[in-house]
């Protein structure tokens, strides 16, 4: 398939440093994600995260990870930050993930054999605007630097799907490829330690999602 028409949306998570949220937006990132997950090592307070956010550029979404927090961290998260996505990766049922009115993705862990099918998703998390695909298990967080059988993603979903989990700039061009994904979502794949993102790699990922999507 000519993929010359289509555009392979980028996420950087785990971003710590005005510089970083900077030179994201300077190479033409979709969205950069805050983290507020407890035990994260890249996790922000939401005053952190609030002058992070002066460092977005316009058109750049802003996107707040939570994993089972509290629903009185989540909306300080949301007065404080304005996200414009959140993305649960937790325990969260439907109704949780709805009830701060913000548009939110689910994300479903794929690590410890974990088998998930469009339905189940779809009948759990009724309301989800997209689903992530990850390879962290059931419990346990993301950005490990692992991945996944990216052939055990659910074929038949009817909402846009992210890919996640061990993605780098070595193997974005074959993920996208091999799975289509709405987007691609990477945080220590762009690294030299947690929450600080190497310049270069920056760049090389996104050149290699540029040229997946320019493939026949």
């Amino acid at each position: 398939m000519n993929r010359t028409l289509y555009r392979t949306r980028i996420k950087f998570c785990g971003m710590t440093r005005p510089g970083d949220v900077r030179l994201a937006g300077e190479l033409g990132v979709d969205a950069v994600g805050f983290v507020f997950a407890e035990g994260s090592p890249r996790r922000l307070a939401p005053t952190e995260a609030r002058q992070l956010r002066l460092a977005v550029a316009p058109m750049v979404s802003v996107v707040a990870l939570f994993r089972d927090n509290g629903a009185a961290e989540v909306r300080e998260v949301v007065r404080q930050v304005r996200p414009h996505l959140l993305q649960f990766h937790g325990e969260e049922d439907d109704a949780f993930c709805r009830a701060f009115r913000v548009p939110w993705m689910k994300a479903v862990p794929m690590g410890n054999g974990e088998a998930w099918d469009a339905r189940t998703l779809q009948q759990r998390w009724p309301n989800a605007d997209g689903f992530l695909f990850d390879s962290h298990g059931k419990g346990q967080g993301g950005g490990t630097g692992h991945a996944f059988d990216w052939s055990r993603i659910p074929t038949g979903l009817h909402r846009p799907f992210v890919l996640a989990g061990g993605i780098t700039p070595d193997n974005v061009q074959d993920a996208v490829l091999a799975t289509l994904p709405w987007a691609v979502d990477v945080a220590s794949g762009i690294e030299v330690a947690p929450g600080i993102k190497d310049g270069e790699k920056m760049r090389r990922f996104v050149a290699e999602v540029r040229r997946a999507d320019c493939s026949e």
